[in-house]
């Protein structure tokens, strides 16, 4: 028993090192779970064929419409300019005074469009960077903005909310994603808030010790000390010192082949409808009125669909057919979720379509790079998931299993620990929150109907407790966000903890709380 314990901790160890060194989930997962295989004594082919790979294909077969539709919707955004329109929009309107409210305001609402993470990041930065020149607000700040807007409320605290982490749990509690909408709202709220004062705070404290936006980073001083640079940050606003990689939008590694420099996003850029305004050192673009409302409208889109669907639309169709056998013998309620997402997804996809017709053969190129921008995504998910399933197949786990709900009798709080625990050993939301579901999620729905405890609450505990500890140092979108910002971890991890990290722990606690003193609304 102490033997198999061991190999679990050396394989999480393992997984969760190479992971931040940028390496492939893809091939360290299975070579991970292959230490806790070998060290357990269970048989290693039979454990990769048989159990891996099995959950790593009903991941896949449940998820990747998602996946597909949301990276195509966000390339469409992207090569349309309409992502660029809205963000320049936003921040038009309130100046670079209130710079680090426009960047999460604006990363939040491409967020809760249904942008993937990795192209709002690509889409936010240099127009992020133009508004932290003219404020003059250390550059160190700019990732604890974006991750803001990103990574908590946005993703998981919204009700209705498109994103892979509000989805999951509707395929194992029965829900939607508008689940618990109250306390969804409120939680959404209070990290808003709550992240915005940490940021504010900081943005003072750093003004008040003399800090500024033209203090180089320490990739800038070291490629000083080579003779590479010579002043301040170029005219891209960053660090010149990233690698270029491809321009599909998707993710990239931390190691020396993945990184995308700031100049290469810029460039990227386009926009409709704008006049030219120079803001110290850098030129900007702002849309006018009519362009940041057309850039909006596929995300009012997304979400009006995706409310249609849920609330009217299938509740008033037939599906009687999904109880045969070659439709998995299921029922809407279990499939509302994920269909109502994808059909809301392709909605805004046809809408950008339509919005521009003369564009076709470019936006048919789009669709192209999209899906391939999904596959890497999905199977690193899908990979950690069948890790997952593998590491719940030893023998051991049953004793694991036993301690975590050793924790409460209360299933919110078992399912919040458990699913803050395997999120942060992953680095992953979505494969800490499939992974803790699929092992734990009949047992907590089980819990939870003998006391009396709502499934929308259950839904709205579990989503948000995936998206705090999987913000540790070695998450793979952190790494990349501090890529393509320029800044490294000791410049700028302090404040990412902070707003991705302390302050969704407290609207997951919030959430909590209230939903057991009053029930979920």
């Amino acid at each position: 028993m102490t033997l198999a314990l061991l190999g679990i901790l050396l394989s999480l160890g393992l997984l969760i090192t190479l992971a931040y060194r940028g390496h492939s989930v893809i091939a360290v997962a299975p070579v991970a779970a292959s230490i806790a295989v070998i060290m357990s004594g269970a048989p290693l082919l039979a454990s990769y064929t048989q159990i891996f790979m099995p959950a790593l294909g009903s991941f896949l077969i449940a998820f990747f419409p998602l996946f597909l539709v949301g990276a195509i919707f966000g390339r469409l955004m992207t090569i349309s300019g309409y992502a660029q329109d809205l963000a320049r929009w936003i921040s038009g309107i309130l100046g670079p005074r209130f710079a680090i409210l426009v960047t999460v305001l604006a990363t939040a609402l491409l967020t809760y469009g249904g942008v993937s993470a990795w192209v709002v990041v690509f889409t936010i930065f240099p127009i992020g960077m133009a508004l932290f020149e003219e404020a003059d607000i250390p550059r160190r700040l700019m990732p604890a903005a974006i991750a803001l807007g990103i990574f908590t409320f946005a993703t998981a605290a919204l009700p209705g909310s498109p994103q892979i982490h509000n989805t999951i749990p509707t395929k194992f509690f029965g829900t939607n994603t508008f689940a618990a909408p109250g306390l969804g709202l409120l939680a959404a709220v209070l990290v808003f808030g709550l992240g915005m004062l940490w940021l504010e705070h900081r943005q003072r404290q750093l003004a008040h010790a003399g800090e500024s936006f033209w203090d180089p980073t320490h990739a800038e001083l070291k490629q000083s000390r080579r003779g590479n640079i010579t002043s301040g940050p170029d005219t891209g606003g960053a660090s010149t010192s990233l690698p270029a990689a491809d321009s599909g939008g998707g993710p990239v590694s931390s190691g020396t082949q993945g990184g995308r420099g700031p100049a290469v996003a810029t460039r990227e850029m386009t926009t409709t409808s704008a006049t030219t305004v120079t803001t110290g050192q850098t030129t900007a673009t702002r849309p006018s009125a009519s362009a940041g409302l057309i850039g909006l409208s596929p995300i009012l889109a997304i979400v009006a669909v995706n409310a249609l669907c849920t609330y009217l639309l299938f509740p008033a169709m037939d599906f009687g057919y999904l109880a045969d056998e070659k439709f998995g013998a299921t029922s809407i309620d279990a499939l509302t979720g994920i269909w109502s997402v994808t059909v809301a997804m392709l909605a805004g996809i046809v809408l950008v379509f339509l919005m521009r017709i003369g564009s076709f053969s470019e936006y048919v190129d789009g669709l192209s790079d999209g899906a391939k921008n999904a596959v890497l995504p999905v199977f690193n998910t899908a990979s950690e998931v069948g890790y997952g399933a593998v590491i719940a197949s030893l023998a051991v786990f049953v004793a694991i299993r036993d301690n975590i709900f050793g924790i409460s009798d209360n299933p919110l709080i078992v399912a919040a620990a458990s699913t803050s625990g395997i999120s942060g050993l992953t680095g992953s939301a979505s494969g800490g929150l499939t992974i803790t579901l699929q092992t734990f999620g009949t047992d907590l729905a089980q819990m939870a109907t003998d006391q009396g405890i709502s499934m929308g609450l259950m839904h709205r505990v579990t989503a948000m407790a995936s998206i705090g500890f999987d913000s540790l140092p070695h998450n793979g979108a952190i790494i990349t966000l501090l890529l393509v910002t320029g800044l490294s971890h000791r410049e700028s991890y302090k404040d990412i903890f902070v707003v991705t990290v302390l302050v969704p722990l407290a609207g997951l606690l919030t959430v909590i709380g209230l939903g057991m003193a009053v029930g979920s609304f």
